[in-house]
């Protein structure tokens, strides 16, 4: 006997007319969506209800099934985050419209879609700016390779990720922050509860992110709560970095939960009651002036241990994975990179002075004799490209195949702008989304469209069986990885070296309880001593 997803999954394939508005009938209730050509389109589905004002910081609760059929036309409203900011080549035209009420997901479906891959996409924007309603997320294009596209808004700033004693001591786990990353798992099980109703595959789930969505990526990967909800993952330029333990310092950082503490008093809120009786801009504004930097938290729940231990265990999901990182990440960051000195000798004699025994190895990955390039590519090796190969070694040495690439394509406008290959540029190319960039964005020019088609179809490939396709060689012992120019290009060996110098660096700093992340180079403090088990 047919089971009812599949049969709400036949009635909905049996597809009205072209040019029709769709309607859908999912185990969550009925939508109602648009048409783009052969592409059927929903936006703004509700996949929990979002915990608002006098109950936020909870965990998401479950949708319950709605009468009638919803209208699925419209994005819904970005996650409240901070106004104001300094205008950057990531800003939109326009404010977003924001709500605490925003935990909604959109769909690209083809029309004849059935048992179809099912791409899961989760934005970046450090978890706290960003919104699935980015016109560069897109999935149209993409998802005519043959994929169903879900794009996903989840909880950020202090909304989303606050640790504070008195949310760990009411919830019935002990436990407090990661709600957004809840969210995330929320919408992984909304989409395995109705993604066959769109045609979807719910057993074929890719999650895939850039940058902090990138980092959630890593978080779903390794956390137990978000098992058999996915079978593949892509993670762009994501960051495996210390992470913030909830009940005691770690590496040099406070607790979580006292960094809830010291931001309830910084906005003059003496207790949890207070903090939410604050309206929520001014929340998230007032955290974000004070400094507050969402996280992770290692929590032994949602987050058991700091994520290089999973990893280094190989507790993580055991999926296939593709994963890279851009050529120029730091020309759009520079706030991450350390302020050059006055010349090669001043910075020879810091490297020096901080790296001792590693200095000479260091030096030459880095050279003092293009030393405002070369701190560029630290930060961008220690926080990206570390990250990425060891996510392909990890994901290797567990029996999977992972796929690794760098970014390194420029153009006219880009060149000119001096931010070759750039923090997030590979979007509009996996997306084919163009005209959707930023309107501080280089624009990308329509000749660059035989690029962006290789990528959409490497990506999309990857989606629907754990391969890259032909050309793109899985890791392997060889280190292989794609090289992303002015056309794709398969090579070995990625920046030789680099691994080993950051692996190194960190195993000791962990030995020695210093946090590692965008504290390298001119940044970092002197290598700790020589421990058993490293190096």
């Amino acid at each position: 006997m047919k089971s009812f997803i599949a049969a709400v999954a036949a009635l909905a394939l049996s597809s009205p007319a072209l040019g029709q508005a769709p309607v859908v009938q999912a185990p969550s209730g009925s939508v109602q969506g648009t048409r783009e050509g052969e592409m059927r389109v929903f936006k703004g589905i509700p996949y929990a209800v979002p915990p608002v004002d006098g109950m936020r910081w909870r965990p998401p609760a479950p949708m319950q099934p709605w009468k009638g059929v919803r209208a699925a036309t419209d994005f819904g409203p970005a996650c409240v985050q901070p106004q104001g900011k300094t205008p950057s080549v990531y800003s939109p035209a326009e404010p977003l419209a924001v709500s605490e009420d925003c935990l909604t997901l959109n769909i690209w479906a083809p029309a004849n879609a059935k048992k179809a891959p099912v791409f899961f996409w989760i934005h970046g924007g450090a978890l706290t700016t960003g919104s699935s309603r980015e016109a560069m997320y897109d999935g149209k294009r993409l998802a005519e390779q043959g994929i169903i596209v879900v794009s996903i808004n989840y909880r950020l700033g202090v909304l989303g990720w606050l640790a504070h004693p008195a949310l760990s001591l009411e919830s019935p786990q002990k436990v407090s922050g990661n709600y957004g990353l809840l969210d995330q798992m929320a919408a992984l099980a909304w989409v395995k509860h109705n993604i066959a109703a769109f045609g979807g595959d719910p057993a074929n789930v890719t999650i895939a992110g850039e940058s902090a969505g990138g980092l959630s990526v890593m978080f779903l990967m390794q956390s137990p709560l978000a098992r058999a909800t996915f079978s593949k993952a892509i993670a762009q330029s994501a960051y495996m970095v210390a992470m913030p333990e909830l009940k005691q310092s770690a590496y040099g950082a406070p607790s979580a939960e006292a960094v809830g503490q010291m931001l309830g008093a910084g906005m003059q809120a003496p207790d949890l009651a207070a903090l939410r009786g604050l309206d929520a801009q001014m929340l998230t504004d007032g955290a974000a002036k004070l400094g507050y930097f969402p996280f992770g938290v290692v929590d032994g729940l949602v987050l058991p241990e700091q994520m290089v231990a999973t990893f280094d265990k190989g507790k993580q999901a055991p999926v296939p994975l593709l994963a890279g990182f851009n050529q120029g990440e730091i020309r759009s960051l520079m706030v991450l990179a350390p302020k050059a000195p006055d010349s090669a000798a001043d910075y020879e004699k810091v490297i020096r002075e901080r790296y001792g025994e590693f200095a000479d190895a260091f030096l030459r990955l880095y050279p003092a004799a293009n030393y405002k390039e070369s701190i560029l590519a630290t930060t961008r090796d220690a926080l990206y490209g570390w990250t990425s190969e060891r996510l392909a070694r990890k994901q290797t040495a567990l029996g999977q195949p992972a796929y690794l690439y760098l970014f390194d394509h420029g153009y006219p406008a880009m060149e000119t702008a001096g931010l070759h290959a750039f923090h997030a540029s590979e979007l509009p190319y996996v997306f084919g989304t163009f005209d959707g960039t930023p309107p501080r964005w280089p624009k990308v020019p329509e000749s660059d469209r035989p690029l962006s088609d290789a990528m959409m179809g490497y990506w999309a490939r990857f989606a629907k069986d754990g391969g890259a396709g032909p050309g793109w060689p899985a890791y392997g012992e060889q280190r292989n990885y794609m090289h992303f120019a002015d056309m794709p290009q398969a090579k070995t060996r990625l920046m030789p070296g680099m691994y080993e110098q950051y692996e190194a660096v960190v195993c000791r700093r962990r030995a020695a309880g210093i946090a590692w992340n965008w504290n390298v180079g001119l940044a970092s403090p002197r290598l700790p001593a020589k421990t058993t088990g490293c190096d």
